[in-house]
């Protein structure tokens, strides 16, 4: 498949199949990662595979911050658990980190450099019959997901891409054209 075709048709997968997904090619998804662009070549991204029970655990630290908008204890407890199976049931979940830079601007350029990585982890695994969801948010600072994932002190999680065989092909969402959003100067 062509790369513009790559670009064109890659969606956000949320359903996977129960197809387990090899090693091999995990590696070979985090390979293309590490061939994105990245300033002064600070190489700063770190990635966590995380297992069920890991899955688990960040399902949880999830869970319990969704639950906080649910009207009474029960449907609370109702949500955790079902956040925590599906997180458990998935195929793959990586989480991708940065080392922390005392330089802002060092630490801002890693930042952008791995969401580059990110987005040729989505390419390849789409070129790959692979499906990816991109999550972000602030459950990646709290103390019970860092844990399930195994951070460091040293590191920020930046994404948390859920990863599998795709159960459908979502239908695509219109876009702008770049025409649209583009202003040429002289």
């Amino acid at each position: 498949m062509s790369l513009n075709r790559i670009i064109r048709s890659r969606r956000s997968v949320k359903r996977f199949t129960e197809r387990e997904i090899a090693r091999e090619e995990i590696e070979r998804l985090l390979d293309g990662v590490c061939q994105a662009p990245n300033h002064r070549l600070t190489e700063p991204w770190r990635f966590y595979v995380l297992g069920p029970e890991a899955r688990a655990a960040y399902g949880r630290a999830l869970g319990l911050r969704k639950a906080k908008r649910a009207p009474d204890e029960r449907r609370a407890e109702r949500v955790v658990a079902s956040v925590v199976k599906k997180l458990r049931n998935l195929p793959c979940m990586i989480a991708v980190a940065i080392e922390r830079h005392e330089n802002p601007e060092i630490h801002a350029e890693d930042h952008l450099a791995a969401y580059m990585g990110i987005q040729n982890l989505s390419l390849l695994a789409h070129d790959m019959g692979l499906g990816t969801h991109l999550k972000t948010g602030a459950v990646m600072d709290d103390p019970r997901a860092r844990a399930a994932v195994g951070v460091g002190d040293a590191e920020r999680i930046i994404a948390v891409v859920e990863l599998g065989e795709p159960a459908e092909s979502p239908v695509p969402v219109p876009r702008r054209p770049a025409s649209r959003l583009t202003t040429w100067t002289s």
